[in-house]
């Protein structure tokens, strides 16, 4: 079958290990089922991959590709939770010490077909495109359990998004709109605020620079640029919920002494569940919010969306269709 896969490593090219061409159709086991695959949306984590980052050796070659929305045997729409948890586990999958995402030991989602757990499908409704469809299940799924499981923000509360731009960032600032939150967000970009406002942001603001309110939130998935003005842009009590380090993960200052005197929570969040892929599936059908999608190209130009991404050339989800 079709597909687009890793076959080699290089941390100063991975495009260079990048192969479009055919791979063996997959073989679904017991409890496992087969999805023709509609549409399927990038993530950083694909080009990681291509690192070598979270992909082992001998794992290659490896389809790449962790989102996807398309038909189950039986025709049903629907869309793929990318968090393969141990058989046994119950609960939240995402404390599962032994889980992974598709395209990690387990093939993914850029070819014609992807086998995942029968329990990983959630219905999609008919009012979603497959192509909006494939942008939720990691970036949209990272915003929502951010926003509302993690960071447990009601309407009417302040968020700070940092970095305005990624895919969870422009899926927290239009999440966030629609949930009745006061959403500001930073970008050192003028373009990328100027779309941030357009997606819903009610403020934007350099990086870095001087809020005129302290929030009740900050949403951060920069860190070590960011780290410093998250925490001083929070109100007494207030709460960061961190879900990436794309400038590294070492800060200059961790800001301890005003974490304990402003009584602030730190929060780690982590992906999703498939509970929340399905809340907010439902979510964005019954609000009529829909994912920001920066381009869709036929998945046999997948390396064109790749190249946008390593170049920072992306404004919400690149989404390849088949």
């Amino acid at each position: 079958m079709f597909a687009v896969y890793a076959e080699s490593f290089a941390t100063d090219d991975p495009l260079s290990g990048l192969v479009v061409g055919e791979r063996p159709a997959p073989q679904a086991p017991d409890g496992w089922a087969t999805v023709t695959v509609k549409a399927a949306s990038l993530n950083h984590h694909d080009l990681w991959s291509l690192r070598g980052v979270g992909l082992r050796e001998e794992a290659l070659p490896m389809i790449l590709g962790c989102d996807a929305a398309g038909l189950d045997e039986d025709g049903n729409e629907v869309v793929v939770h990318a968090v393969v948890s141990d058989p046994a586990w119950g609960g939240d999958e995402t404390y599962d010490p032994t889980r992974s995402l598709l395209s990690e030991r387990h093939q993914g989602t850029f070819a014609e077909q992807v086998i995942v757990p029968r329990r990983n499908l959630v219905p999609k409704p008919a009012s979603l495109s497959f192509e909006e469809a494939a942008c939720l299940p990691t970036a949209w799924l990272t915003a929502y359990r951010m926003l509302f499981s993690q960071g447990d923000l009601k309407p009417g509360e302040t968020v700070l998004v940092q970095g305005a731009g990624g895919g969870v960032a422009t899926a927290l600032i239009i999440l966030g709109r629609a949930a009745g939150l006061k959403v500001l967000a930073t970008s050192r970009d003028e373009a990328k605020r100027a779309r941030a406002l357009e997606l819903g942001a009610h403020e934007v603001f350099e990086s870095g620079a001087r809020l005129p309110v302290k929030v009740d939130a900050v949403m951060e998935t920069v860190g070590r640029a960011t780290w410093s003005h998250s925490i001083r842009s929070l109100r007494p009590g207030g709460r960061i919920v961190i879900s990436g380090t794309t400038s590294g993960p070492n800060v200059d200052d961790a800001e301890l002494t005003r974490i304990f005197f402003l009584q602030l929570s730190v929060i780690g969040s982590t992906m999703g569940t498939r509970h929340e892929l399905d809340a907010l599936v439902k979510f964005l059908d019954a609000t009529g919010t829909r994912p920001l999608v920066d381009r869709t190209l036929p998945m046999d130009q997948a390396r064109d969306g790749f190249a946008a991404m390593a170049e920072g050339d992306v404004f919400g989800k690149i989404v390849f269709t088949r």
